[in-house]
């Protein structure tokens, strides 16, 4: 039981402090969950990041789904959810209140511009970590490199495109790569 309850506290404390999505919450799932409580590895949290970023729903909620099933199975991945969860719910439930009197306060307006530049820096932060424990290939820093500069032109050119299509792409080349090595694998063994 006591698993649960740390899941779910660890997992609110996430939900309740962090701005901005999934991908700004990953610098502080790192941080407690591969730093300090050592639950999951550098490795799996990449993984974890890549799988749910292909799967429905919210990323920040398939990695404490992720977490929590693997330190408690059905029931910590129930209650690491939850954790994440309820911080938001109770926030916007509250805001949805009294959204027009609560934007009004001067103060609360800056503060969410403030706050829309950390979660931009957040998100910077969860990159750079996963691009400096990522395994150095050429072909990972080539698809890397490529996918990132076409985000760039694209946003600066301000053409419509989904990212998803790039993600595909690239598992597409990863994949065509795998199979060259492969058959080339065996017919050298010949």
């Amino acid at each position: 039981m006591p698993v649960l309850i740390d899941l779910f506290m660890t997992f609110a404390k996430i939900g309740l402090f962090i701005f901005g999505g999934g991908y700004a919450m990953l610098s502080l799932i790192e941080d407690i969950c591969v730093e300090k409580k050592k639950w999951i590895s550098h490795d799996e949290l990449m993984n974890i990041t890549v799988i749910a970023e292909s799967t429905p729903g919210p990323i920040a909620i398939n990695c404490a789904t992720y977490v929590g099933y693997k330190k408690g199975k059905m029931a910590g991945g129930i209650m690491a959810t939850i954790g994440v969860v309820m911080p938001s719910f109770v926030i916007i439930f509250l805001i949805s209140k009294y959204l027009e009197r609560f934007l009004e306060i001067r103060w609360i307006a800056n503060a969410f511009c403030g706050i829309k530049l950390a979660v931009g820096i957040l998100i910077i932060d969860a990159a750079v970590k996963m691009v400096i424990k990522m395994k150095k290939k050429p072909l990972q820093i080539c698809i890397m490199v490529v996918s990132f500069l076409f985000v760039m032109i694209i946003n600066v050119m301000k053409i419509r495109f989904s990212t998803i299509l790039i993600m595909l792409s690239s598992a597409l080349i990863s994949i065509f790569v795998f199979v060259i090595e492969q058959k080339t694998k065996k017919e050298g063994e010949r």
